[in-house]
């Protein structure tokens, strides 16, 4: 047993799962990294309209995911992740008649803006990540 209770791994393998970093290319790190970033496209709202956040990402995704594994799984995390804010965002607009959509629908930006951020910085660095309260609907 260890320090902390634990018994000791029989017949597993030395390195624990989160130990391991994935192999992934440096391209695959990038493009994987703009599909992430892609989905902030409506702060350009003068540019490109609301759902420029979700068509940032598809493009990205669309472009690149039989080239590279790591983007079609980011790819499609991000696609999920846009199309769920978006979801939030319009409950959220709706929710202002009631006054407590003008509480939630900065927090839903807030938390768009950095959850976004987090998963490219991830992104780049090679590991997979999955947004919090993200619908899975693009399988």
């Amino acid at each position: 047993m260890g320090k902390t209770g634990e018994t000791p791994d029989v017949g597993k393998d030395s390195t624990q799962a989160g130990d391991v970093e994935q192999k992934v290319s440096k391209d695959a790190r990038t493009w994987a990294m703009w599909c992430h970033l892609a989905g902030l496209a409506w702060l350009l709202w003068w540019i490109v309209p609301v759902i420029g956040g979700i068509v940032g990402p598809l493009i990205v995704w669309q472009a690149k995911r039989d080239e590279y594994v790591f983007v079609d799984e980011q790819g499609k995390e991000a696609l999920n992740f846009q199309i769920s804010m978006l979801i939030y965002s319009i409950i959220a607009g709706f929710l202002c008649l009631g006054c407590i959509g003008f509480v939630l629908l900065p927090m839903v930006t807030v938390a768009d803006v950095i959850l976004a951020l987090v998963a490219s910085i991830k992104a780049g660095n090679g590991q997979s990540y999955r947004y919090p309260l993200s619908m899975r609907l693009v399988k």
